[in-house]
């Protein structure tokens, strides 16, 4: 398989975290003292993607791009992609259609947080070869989220938010993709909410017969666009961390996960 590319969703209002996004864009509100969004982009250095391509607003494009700068020091090349209004994942797709080309792509919305990273979804991608790779979690509240239906390994259907869901198995914020997205954002007709779906553009290709392939996580996944999720992900990532004194103690004793 050609060279992968990576795309970071950093656009967003971040309407869900206010007040804390009154002064700042959400994907810069930290976790564990780190921006969310530097999760993102270790996720795609780690997995071996070094082009990666950032979507974000006219509104905090300047402070994402100070706090990420040129990408050097994660590893990888960023290039900024300005997203003139939030028109939905797919038009985000198109937007960025110019720096993807025709190579195969991992999408990450920038709020997202998950365990373990990318590395299983993208050996999964090169090994299987599909049109597209879905990431699935089951979740209790499934009517909140895009769901998936399954037929063995293929996804069949795709219902963003749907008020009776048929499975309980949500779309993770991460997506594979090949060059044939593209064309399925531009078949597609914009929602309800006047966005044009990923769903939907998924959901063309599976129509049309194209591959379309389930992930399912393994460890845990957390969108960081809700208050209580943002604190659960900040729970989470500390304790992954363990005690680490990289200094002397002198006089003196560290109990507990402390780092010096």
């Amino acid at each position: 398989m050609e060279r992968l590319k990576g795309l970071i969703l950093s656009g967003g209002r971040g309407t869900r975290l206010r007040p804390i996004t009154h002064t700042s864009a959400k994907q810069l509100v930290p976790v564990a003292n780190r921006p969310v969004l530097f999760y993102g982009i270790e996720a795609m250095a780690h997995a071996g993607i070094d082009e990666v391509g950032i979507i974000i607003a006219p509104e905090t494009g300047d402070e994402i791009r100070a706090a990420a700068g040129d990408g050097s020091s994660f590893g990888v090349r960023i290039t900024y992609i300005v997203q003139d209004e939030p028109a939905g994942l797919a038009h985000a797709v198109l937007t960025a259609e110019p720096f993807l080309g025709a190579d195969p792509f991992v999408m990450y919305l920038g709020d997202n947080l998950l365990q373990g990273g990318i590395d299983d979804l993208v050996t999964a991608f090169r090994a299987n070869a599909p049109d597209a790779l879905i990431l699935l979690t089951p979740v209790p509240d499934p009517e909140h989220y895009g769901v998936a239906e399954l037929d063995g390994e293929r996804v069949v259907a795709l219902a963003e938010k749907p008020a009776a869901p048929r499975t309980n198995l949500a779309l993770v914020g991460v997506y594979m993709f090949t060059a044939l997205i593209h064309d399925a954002a531009r078949a597609i007709e914009p929602s309800a909410r006047g966005e044009l779906e990923i769903t939907d553009a998924i959901q063309h290709l599976v129509d049309g017969g194209r591959r379309v392939e389930p992930h399912v996580v393994k460890g845990w996944w957390k969108d960081t666009g809700r208050l209580e999720d943002m604190l659960e992900a900040n729970r989470l990532v500390l304790d992954t961390i363990g005690a680490r004194v990289e200094g002397e103690l002198v006089d003196s004793q560290c109990d507990g996960r402390v780092i010096i």
